[in-house]
C-alpha cells in the first residue's frame, strides 16, 4: 500500500502536527505528504515545502494549493490503496471523527480506532473508564461547587473536557481565577479538579505486530515555568524531560502498570501515552493520549529511544498493524 503521512488538521494542535510530520517524513522519506487545512481541504505537499517550514510550533503551514475536500481525499485514499500515517493531534483528528470516516471507507490508518479515540479524548469519560480499569484519577468538582472546593483544597486546576492537554489550562490559585474558569466554561465544558502536588510523569505503551505489548520507560517532567502548558512543552528551553525518569523501582513499575491499565481500559490500538502525577499518596492519573506528539522533541520518541527501539521500526510496526486491521 502507498504510505501517506496526513498532518495538519482544523484544531489548535495543527502546529504541533506539522512538526510531527517533519519527523515522520525524515524516517519515512518514501511516503507521500497530505496536509489537512483549517477549511477541511487536503493538499498534496512536496517534501521540500515541509522541510523548509522552519518554525512549525509558531508559524502556520501554507501549502499554496487549492486542495480537495477531506471526504474526497479519503475516497482517493481508498481508491489508491493508501495507508494513512496520522501525524495529527487533538480535535477531530483525535476525537474519533476522522477515524470513523476512514473506517467507513476501509482506509487503514495508524493508531486507535474511532470508539477508543472518542473515549480517551473525553476527559470525563476517560477518567470514569480508567477508574473502572484500576487506575486512580483525581476527584471531579462541579462548576456550581467551585467556590467551596477552592476553600477546601486551596488550589484547583481546570481544563477543557475535550481538547488537547496543552491548551485552555487554568490554574486556580486565587479567587479571581474562579472568574476565569466560569467565563471559560460558558464557551465549552470544563473539567475541574483539586490541584495535586507532585512530580509530573508520562508513560507510553506500544503494541507490536508480533502481538506483544509493553510499557516504555516513564519520563519525568520538570516544567521550566512551573506549568507544563504549550509554551513549556515546545518553546521553553528550560523545561526538563528526563528519560528514564528518576523514580524508584517501585514507582517506575507502578507507572508502567497504570499506563498499561489505562491503555486497555480505553481499548487503545498501536500506541498511547498516559500522564500522571507522582504524589505523596501514590499515582494520580490525568489523561491518555491516543495520538501523542511525534516531533523530534516529543516525549514518546524519547521513550522509544530509551527502550532501544528505532523510530522507523516503530512506524513500520504501526503501519503493519494498520494494514492488518482495516475493514474491507
Amino acid at each position: 500500500m502507498r504510505i501517506t503521512i496526513l498532518f495538519g488538521g482544523s484544531n489548535r494542535e495543527r502546529l504541533v502536527s506539522v512538526a510531527s510530520a517533519q519527523a515522520l517524513h525524515q524516517a519515512l522519506p518514501e511516503a507521500d505528504l497530505w496536509f489537512w487545512d483549517i477549511q477541511d481541504r487536503v493538499h498534496a505537499v512536496q517534501a521540500k515545502q515541509l522541510e523548509e517550514h522552519v518554525r512549525p510550533f509558531e508559524d502556520e503551514f501554507k501549502p499554496g494549493t487549492r486542495g480537495v475536500p477531506l471526504e474526497q481525499a479519503l475516497d482517493q485514499a481508498k481508491a489508491e490503496e493508501r495507508v494513512l500515517v496520522l501525524a495529527l493531534h487533538g480535535g477531530r483528528a483525535e476525537n474519533g471523527e476522522l477515524q470513523v470516516m476512514c473506517e467507513a471507507r476501509g482506509v487503514p490508518f495508524t493508531g486507535s480506532g474511532s470508539a477508543s479515540s472518542h473515549l480517551a479524548f473525553d476527559k470525563i469519560a476517560a477518567k470514569h473508564f480508567a477508574a473502572l480499569g484500576g487506575v486512580t484519577p483525581p476527584a471531579g468538582i462541579a462548576l456550581d461547587n467551585i467556590d467551596e472546593a477552592f476553600a477546601e483544597y486551596g488550589r484547583l486546576i481546570a481544563k477543557p473536557a475535550r481538547d488537547g492537554s496543552s491548551y485552555g489550562l487554568i490554574f486556580v490559585n486565587a479567587k479571581q481565577d474562579l472568574v476565569a474558569v466560569r467565563n471559560a466554561a460558558k464557551l465549552e465544558e470544563y473539567v475541574i479538579e483539586p490541584y495535586v502536588a507532585g512530580i509530573e510523569a508520562t508513560c507510553g505503551v506500544l503494541e507490536r505486530p508480533d502481538g506483544s505489548i509493553l510499557s516504555l520507560p516513564p519520563i519525568e517532567i520538570i516544567p521550566g515555568e512551573g506549568n507544563f502548558d504549550y509554551a513549556a512543552k515546545y518553546l521553553l528551553k528550560s523545561t526538563q524531560e528526563i528519560c528514564p525518569g528518576r523514580f524508584t523501582a517501585e514507582v517506575t513499575a507502578a507507572l508502567k502498570q497504570q499506563a498499561m491499565l489505562a491503555h486497555r481500559a480505553m481499548s487503545c490500538t498501536g500506541y498511547s501515552r498516559s500522564d500522571f502525577i507522582v504524589a505523596e499518596k501514590g499515582l494520580v492519573y490525568l489523561e491518555t493520549n491516543t495520538l501523542p506528539g511525534l516531533t523530534k522533541s516529543s516525549l514518546y520518541p524519547k521513550a522509544l529511544k530509551a527502550e532501544g527501539i528505532d523510530f522507523v521500526d516503530f512506524l513500520r510496526g504501526l503501519i503493519e498493524l494498520a494494514e492488518r486491521g482495516v475493514r474491507k
